[in-house]
């Protein structure tokens, strides 16, 4: 069971680094919940192979600071759809 998250965590790593991918993509993608891609990217995979872990987490990072951005155009086009 050991070797199977393992090699989950570095799929998760290498999906979120070559698709861009936040979190919640990642998650619906791999068919398990948001918070075990944290933990696989966070916590396991800083264990198994650090330099992909600080990657992934780059890319995370950035989404993290962006999603605020997502979520306000998100909304304008919701309400823009709804008046027309």
């Amino acid at each position: 069971m050991k070797g199977y998250i393992e090699e989950r965590a570095i799929e998760i790593a290498r999906y979120i680094i070559d698709n861009n991918a936040t979190v919640r993509q990642t998650a619906r993608q791999f068919g398990i919940s948001k918070s075990t891609v944290h933990k696989d990217v966070t916590d396991r995979l800083m264990h198994i192979n650090p330099s992909l872990a600080k990657e992934a987490r780059k890319v995370l990072d950035v989404n993290k600071s962006e999603r605020h951005i997502r979520g306000g155009m998100a909304t304008r086009e919701k309400y823009l759809h709804l008046h027309v």
